[in-house]
């Protein structure tokens, strides 16, 4: 997955959370469904809105967002949920219509095997892949979102054998499905985690709790919990990023890719939306998806510039970039920046074409310094379009070719004319202008 992709998958993720947990800040029943169905669904019920749950609520969230800003050194999260707890023993807030965790099973889990037949795994199977990867996915952008903001790296093999070695204990003690989660790791990070130490200590207290505390967690209205992950997600909503994958724009890719010339903002937009309508899944393979069409879009699309001779040092660069450069009487010289293969090289023969076939020309030169590959089907248009122009009274002649293309020429069954190919743009200019 590409960096915007994860980006947006990461956002509209944050979003949809966002969605699940505004109908419990305002005590109100909600909807299942994507984000805009829950969305639709919050206003539909607004009128039964509960005020003192939305105090509660509002002040919890109140308090971490304003503690993280002005005592970032206090656990806000830790502190709303324990004054939540307080206020709502102290003034039987669940029976004023404020709803509470409840009751909540104590004790250890049991350990086992679970009872699933071989019969069973066969049914088990398609959708046990689909939740792989979205627990992968899920764990691993949160991770790689992190690892960016405090600057260190993520290992993803890993964190697979991690998470399968939590999968497995999950299996054996009749838990949930495990993964990375990106609300808990928000909530983790907000309260000032920054090793893996904060596991070992949620993992102590979980125990504890378990086994002693259950009874003082079910008084914990709903509200606080949701203002907790409220405020813990919602830095991950990252717009600016958004904005800034837009504004990689320029007139020339505009004119030469359209709407892909922005493809990192439309693969996250794409990653993002993709989560919101059609859930985690889904949303993942549509980032990822949109990312190799707009991929193979734009590889089939390549940017062909042409060249001009620059006054003084006689160097060679692009006639829009540098309007002091200056074309060169019965020659033209193409850059095209891509690689040539099956994909683009019809488009490529065609702008050969067209410049052979300008009034005085006499030779069309292709640098390919800026090709780092050819196919087959690349080195047979060429070779044919060789000949076609050889038999026009056009020569075509290749500069500065990398390794790899220089391989592919010669052991794709290039023709000899193609087999010379020149050091530099100079001297195929100069070898055009000679006749040798």
């Amino acid at each position: 997955m590409s960096a915007p992709v994860l980006k947006g998958f990461i956002v509209g993720l944050a979003l949809t959370i966002i969605a699940g947990q505004l109908p419990k800040l305002f005590g109100v029943e909600g909807g299942p469904g994507n984000f805009f169905e829950r969305i639709g669904a919050l206003f539909a019920d607004l009128s039964d809105t509960s005020g003192l749950t939305v105090l509660v609520g509002a002040g919890s969230l109140a308090v971490i967002l304003v503690l993280k800003r002005v005592a970032p050194v206090v656990p806000g999260s830790l502190l709303a949920v324990a004054l939540g707890i307080a206020v709502a023993a102290a003034f039987d807030l669940e029976d004023h219509g404020v709803d509470v965790v409840g009751g909540i099973a104590s004790g250890l889990p049991s350990f086992g095997f679970p009872d699933v037949s071989l019969d069973d795994l066969g049914a088990l199977a398609a959708g046990s892949v689909g939740v792989l990867l979205v627990a992968f996915v899920e764990g691993l952008g949160a991770a790689k979102t992190y690892a960016a903001r405090d600057h260190y790296e993520v290992d993803a093999d890993r964190e697979l054998i991690g998470l399968g070695a939590a999968g497995l204990g999950a299996g054996l003690s009749s838990g949930m499905v495990v993964n990375g989660s990106l609300s808990k790791t928000a909530v983790n990070a907000s309260a000032g985690a920054r090793t893996q130490l904060s596991g070992l200590v949620v993992a102590a207290l979980t125990l504890v709790t378990l086994l002693f505390l259950t009874g003082l967690f079910e008084k914990l209205p709903e509200a606080v919990l949701a203002a907790v992950v409220i405020a813990a997600v919602i830095d991950l909503v990252d717009i600016s990023s958004l904005v800034s994958f837009y504004r990689v724009f320029t007139r020339r890719l505009g004119e030469a890719y359209g709407v892909a010339a922005r493809p990192d903002f439309v693969a996250a937009l794409a990653a993002m939306l993709g989560v919101m309508v059609f859930d985690t899944l889904p949303g993942l393979f549509i980032g990822v998806g949109a990312s190799l069409l707009l991929l193979l879009y734009r590889s089939s699309r390549p940017l062909i510039s042409e060249l001009g001779r620059l006054p003084g040092n006689g160097h060679f660069a692009s006639l829009d970039r540098h309007p002091d450069s200056r074309g060169i009487p019965g020659l033209v010289v193409l850059r095209v920046e891509a690689g040539i293969y099956f994909a683009n090289a019809e488009r490529i023969e065609s702008a050969v074409r067209r410049a052979a076939a300008r009034e005085g020309a006499t030779a069309v030169v292709i640098d390919a310094e800026t090709v780092p590959f050819v196919d087959v089907s690349a080195v047979r248009m060429l070779d044919g379009l060789t000949e076609e122009l050889d038999s026009r009274g056009v020569r075509l002649l290749l500069a500065r070719d990398v390794g790899q293309v220089r391989d592919v020429l010669r052991t794709a069954g290039a023709g000899a004319e193609l087999r010379h190919v020149y050091p530099t743009v100079r001297a195929a200019v100069d070898a055009a202008r000679t006749g040798t």
